[in-house]
């Protein structure tokens, strides 16, 4: 699914005006009318509502919602922010015909004296921008939103939560705090980062029939992985294979205290789908492995607690994880780098590996199609400090593209960066998976699909959607709090059901 900016956005509009075609004020009736439905399907007719509005076409769908409300008879009072100036013609035509409805308290808002006191069981209607905001607010503005966020009313932004910027970062602007999103068509960018979950709530994508024609043609930076994406990516096996058919990938992991890691890792890796698995992990570390996973191979370096030379041919497999529970001894650090001066087919570099690399004093040349697996403080250690999340988003596809790699940011939405410069965001997973041994998981999976010949691009896409279906499925089953890792590649089989049956 494409993620678009406000100005695509709005060409969107534009192009279903002239190619349905509709008028302008039928296609904003068109979205007030779904916003009507779902507050119906969800059972919020019982309240009073107080709608808060611009005089932009974000405040028309507000009007638009505060007539149908009328109509269906529920207590509705509206109130406008007055600067002196007429509305958009949509917003005025709107508003003519609200106040054809005199059950409706119509209130214009100049000052902080205008401000209406809210019950709490009010459930306020945030109309006042949208995507149309084009500065922060200030003046009574700002004060009205703090007036909105402090008054114990649920919320419910339309498009986007006022003061929000769907396309770079908010962060220090008042924004109202909504308890539900409901936007129009698709996803928008400020959605899917980190520093605005405390003010969008629960995202609701209403369908407003935009015509999708306009899709086909556009071209965007950013995309959300969906059902589609994964089925046009995922292989199915040909009934005539043999392991041979699926790679052979090796695991380098572990240290004293943290074979768990390897073993995590080494599980994830064959429930992926290889074909052979061999595991390099230290001395005592042979027999937790031969015990835990009689799939794998196991071969030990000769230190008992750390990993300080590889002592086997390397070049015979497909794919190279390395680093869950690896440490960062000097030894273990030299490994690495060894590593990369023999080694040139693609490298899953994950936890201990990146922390090793970002005390050297500048990143090594990767082999092409090696994939970095960081979370936010990893990434940081090796790319630098950046001020909000959009900075990150921006670095990371610059620095995929420089290293000829595909960088795997995890999150709650885990970002993808590419080297083609087209970065991904994953919608499947939950907090539950905020536990220890899950990142290993993950460096396990996608190197397992290396192995089976998936681009290093379709390899990070799917192994993340996966992980995070895996993940809902077992929180479905047992909750999320009582979640631990293993239980996320004990469902594997079944999040890759959900689309390959």
């Amino acid at each position: 699914m494409k993620i678009l900016k406000a100005d695509q956005i709005r060409s969107w509009d534009q192009f279903t005006i002239e190619h349905e075609p509709i008028a302008s004020i039928d296609l904003m009736e068109r979205a007030a009318t779904k916003c009507f439905e779902w507050l119906d399907d969800n059972g919020w007719f019982v309240h009073s509502f107080a709608v808060f509005c611009g005089k932009g076409n974000n405040g028309g769908d507000g009007l638009a919602i505060a007539r149908m409300l009328a109509i269906g008879e529920c207590k509705v009072s509206v109130y406008i922010l007055e600067f002196g100036h007429r509305g958009t013609e949509d917003f005025q035509t709107n508003l003519a015909k609200l106040h054809l409805y005199p059950s409706v308290d119509i209130h214009f808002i100049q000052d902080e004296n205008s401000f209406p006191l809210l019950a709490k069981e009010t459930v306020v209607i945030d109309a006042l921008f949208g995507s149309g905001l084009t500065r922060p607010p200030d003046g009574i503005t700002s004060s009205l939103i703090d007036h909105i966020n402090n008054s114990g009313c649920t919320v419910i932004a339309i498009d986007v939560p006022s003061g929000m910027s769907v396309d770079q970062s908010s962060r220090g602007n008042k924004i109202v705090k909504a308890n539900f999103t409901l936007s129009f068509q698709c996803y928008k960018l400020a959605f899917l980062v980190a520093e605005n979950a405390a003010f969008i709530g629960e995202v609701i994508i209403l369908d407003i029939g935009l015509l999708p024609e306009f899709l086909s043609s556009l071209d965007t930076n950013f995309e959300l992985i969906d059902k589609p994406t994964i089925r046009s990516i995922y292989k199915p096996r040909n009934r005539f294979a043999h392991k041979g058919n699926f790679g052979h990938a090796m695991i380098i992991a572990g240290s004293y205290g943290k074979i768990g890691a390897a073993v995590l890792s080494a599980k994830a890796c064959l429930r992926s789908g290889v074909g052979l698995l061999t595991c390099f992990v230290p001395k005592y570390g042979i027999e937790i492995l031969q015990t835990a996973i009689s799939e794998a191979m196991v071969i030990t370096d000769a230190n008992s607690s750390i990993i300080t030379k590889i002592d086997d041919d390397v070049l015979k497999y497909e794919s190279i994880g390395i680093g869950p529970g690896l440490g960062t001894a000097s030894e273990t650090r030299a490994v690495v780098k060894e590593l990369l001066t023999i080694y040139k087919k693609p490298i899953v570099f994950d936890a201990d590996a990146l922390n090793g690399m970002s005390m050297e004093k500048k990143l090594p040349s990767l082999p092409p199609g090696s994939v970095l697996t960081p979370h936010p403080k990893e990434f940081e250690r090796l790319f630098g400090e950046s001020k909000n999340d959009f900075e990150r988003i921006e670095k990371a596809l610059q620095n995929a593209k420089s290293l000829n790699c595909s960088i795997v940011l995890k999150g709650h939405h885990t970002f993808i960066a590419t080297a083609s410069g087209k970065g991904y965001f994953n919608n499947t997973g939950n907090a539950g998976m905020a536990t220890a041994g899950s990142g290993d998981v993950l460096t396990g999976m996608i190197t397992g699909l290396l192995a089976q010949e998936y681009s290093s691009e379709d390899a990070s896409i799917l192994a993340v959607y996966l992980h995070g279906l895996a993940g809902d499925i077992v929180a479905r089953k047992i909750s999320q709090e009582a979640m631990i890792a293993g239980d996320v590649i004990d469902y594997l089989g079944e999040a890759f059901r959900k689309f390959s049956d």
